[in-house]
């Protein structure tokens, strides 16, 4: 809403540009080239990183008929507002040339106007939205451990609940896990990097779920035909609209070769699967 004050006003930023939304095409389509474009993609995968968790959360909804299909429709609705509308309206008033890529562009919004009391109020909203996403996904993680341990496919420890019927083994390796982002601080002292290297290892590992997903949707749909007929729910264009999912994701994991920091990361997974794999074994004979 400020933002959009700030451009109707036609405010003067201290280096001399005045907001306005002409900002949005006065430069080229692709300023920086195709390829930085498409360097963008791992970023935007990452964005969407937690949406599978509506659907981890039926068990826990008590009339998934009703509050499920409401919940995924409003996710769109809210990528469009918090993403794409608020970016409009930050290069509205700032140049895209003039945000800094290792500061956040909401609080640098109010250091613009001189208001840097409002700015630390966003940047606590920022850490507090970060730790939100972060809580939901140890929910999240810890829960598939439980269920993987409860059919045999993880370690039995990871099936125990506590008192409160919390599976705390699995939420503690859950932060095991996390802590291991902090520890890379350390080895790597660039902060940007290590935030490239983590996110496009999320993003990976996550179209990889995406991707088990969308062939367990297809292996449903060919399996239990007369099931997916009474869903009042259904997704549009299931099949093909899966298929060209799993395309895109393919297109994407090939743009990660083209940059050398998402190149590493690349690199890096089979490491975590190899494990994976191993751990599974052992689990598997025990």
């Amino acid at each position: 809403m400020i933002g959009v004050i700030l451009v109707i006003i036609g405010f003067k930023t201290p280096t001399g540009h005045i907001a306005s939304f002409s900002h949005l095409w006065n430069d080229d389509i692709f300023p920086m080239g195709i390829n930085d474009f498409f360097a963008g993609f791992q970023l935007a995968i990452f964005s969407f990183v937690g949406i599978e968790i509506v659907g981890a959360t039926a068990a826990e909804t008590r009339d998934p008929n009703r509050v499920l299909p409401k919940a995924i429709s409003a996710i769109p609705f809210r990528f469009i507002a918090f993403y794409v509308l608020s970016l409009v309206v930050i290069m509205s008033v700032t140049p895209w040339r003039e945000i800094a890529a290792d500061k956040s562009p909401f609080v640098e919004l109010f250091v613009l106007i001189g208001v840097p009391a409002a700015a630390s109020i966003v940047n606590f909203v920022v850490l507090t939205s970060a730790a939100s996403s972060t809580n939901s996904g140890v929910f999240s993680t810890s829960r598939m451990l439980f269920g993987l341990a409860k059919e045999a496919n993880a370690p039995s420890q990871f099936s125990q609940l506590s008192n409160k019927a919390v599976p705390v083994k699995g939420l503690c390796f859950t932060c095991c896990c996390l802590s291991m982002a902090v520890v890379l601080i350390y080895f790597i002292p660039d902060v940007m990097r290590v935030f490239v290297l983590i996110t496009t290892v999320a993003a990976i590992l996550f179209m990889f779920i995406w991707s088990m997903i969308l062939c367990a949707y297809l292996a449903y749909r060919k399996k239990q035909p007369h099931r997916h007929q009474t869903s009042i729910y259904k997704m549009p264009d299931g099949i093909v609209m899966s298929w060209v999912c799993l395309l895109f994701f393919v297109f994407v994991l090939i743009l990660l070769t083209l940059e050398k920091d998402t190149r590493q990361a690349l690199l890096a997974v089979p490491i975590w699967f190899t494990m994976l794999l191993i751990g599974y074994q052992i689990a598997k004979k025990t």
